[in-house]
């Protein structure tokens, strides 16, 4: 059917999952597995949890679509619970990462007109043509060349290189605080500390693309926090919806008016089962202590992989390690030990449970790997 009815971009496992529970799939021959990728960040309180599922079937029995001609509640409160919890400015909200990156660049682009970018060797920002034009990776971008003008790129974490790349011609720096794509890499705090103050200098926006380190995955709301970085603009998507497409730009107070009406806009975004879902997820991240079990959890995750010899790299459940074979381990671990995990390259496998993860269930990923690699 595959073969058929879909355009072949996708390079999928011989795995058809039926059910979710947690940090529990199964597919359609009834096998039982851990799951330590949660769709890429995707379902961040792991499948069905109950709050995001009442949310969602009781919005959609009483309304799922007006379109943004006209007002309804669960989008208005998911941008101002966004805002307050982040920036303090407005939101653009929208229905993935990719589309959140567009609305940054754009807003970026208004507020200086003809401004350039700077962006990281290793940063991945999505596969719109914008987006791609920011993702300075040569394999995703050949094909679809020319790209968006406008794009410098800098060495990872070479701080004299991105300081000397922004001048009074720069719109913003783009870059993710930890690069999840290319295999969980955090930047170093020095070099987004440079960024800030180079901006500050030239009079650019620093745009944080948190759209898979943030939502609670490090162990603080959003990853910069934890650096004592603040951006002018932010990107959120993946975990927000909680498994449901959702993306949102984040503005600081002084770059809320820069979009104006006709600017942007977006047909499905922020409608209210989507936003309503967003607002479950928001309400479980915030609780009380929360947060701290995610640091404790990631702590016993990485200490798991350290005892394996392993050396872990991320911050709080986003993790990536290196090993020959990365590929081969990968597919062995689904296939034979029923784990889900992702290599992002030949040598290295990144791990994204879902938030909600036990204990008992890190201590049982860590037994699987340990097994599939001897």
């Amino acid at each position: 059917m595959e073969r058929d009815a879909l355009m072949a971009t996708y390079a999928r496992n011989p795995v058809e999952f039926v059910r979710g529970e947690g940090t529990r799939l199964w597919d359609d021959e009834g096998n039982e597995y851990l799951d330590f990728l949660t769709g890429i960040s995707v379902a961040q309180l792991g499948h069905c949890h109950p709050a995001v599922v009442e949310a969602v079937r009781d919005q959609a029995g009483r309304l799922m679509h007006v379109g943004n001609l006209f007002y309804t509640e669960p989008g208005m409160r998911l941008a101002k619970r966004l805002a307050d919890l982040s920036l303090g400015g407005r939101v653009f909200l929208c229905n993935s990462g990719a589309e959140a990156i567009e609305c940054a660049l754009k807003l970026a682009r208004k507020r200086r007109t003809g401004g350039e970018f700077v962006v990281m060797e290793g940063g991945f920002h999505g596969r719109t043509m914008g987006a791609l034009s920011a993702t300075p990776q040569e394999t995703k971008q050949a094909p679809f060349a020319p790209l968006v003008p406008g794009f410098t790129v800098v060495p990872r974490n070479d701080r004299e290189a991105l300081v000397g790349a922004v001048t009074g011609d720069t719109a913003a720096v783009l870059l993710e605080p930890i690069q999840g794509e290319s295999g969980i890499h955090p930047v170093d705090p020095e070099v987004l500390h440079a960024a800030r103050e180079a901006c500050d200098e030239h009079g650019a926006l620093l745009i944080l693309d948190e759209i898979q380190c943030g939502m609670g995955r490090t162990g603080t709301l959003w990853a910069h926090e934890q650096v004592g970085v603040t951006p002018d603009v932010m990107t959120v998507a993946k975990g927000l919806g909680g498994g449901l497409p959702v993306g949102a730009c984040v503005s600081s107070p002084e770059t809320a008016s820069v979009l104006e009406t006709g600017d942007h806009g977006s047909t499905f975004a922020g409608g209210p089962v989507i936003a309503a879902a967003a607002n479950a997820v928001l309400e479980v991240l915030t609780e009380d202590g929360f947060l701290d079990t995610v640091r404790a959890r990631g702590e016993r995750l990485a200490a798991g992989l350290r005892g394996l010899g392993l050396e872990p790299r991320g911050l709080g459940l986003m993790l990536g390690f290196d090993l020959p074979g990365a590929q081969d381990v990968a597919r062995r671990l689904l296939l034979e030990h029923r784990l889900v995990v992702h290599a992002t390259g030949p040598e290295t496998i990144r791990v994204l449970p879902p938030l909600t993860v036990s204990d008992d269930e890190v201590d049982e990923a860590v037994r699987r790997v340990g097994a599939a690699l001897h």
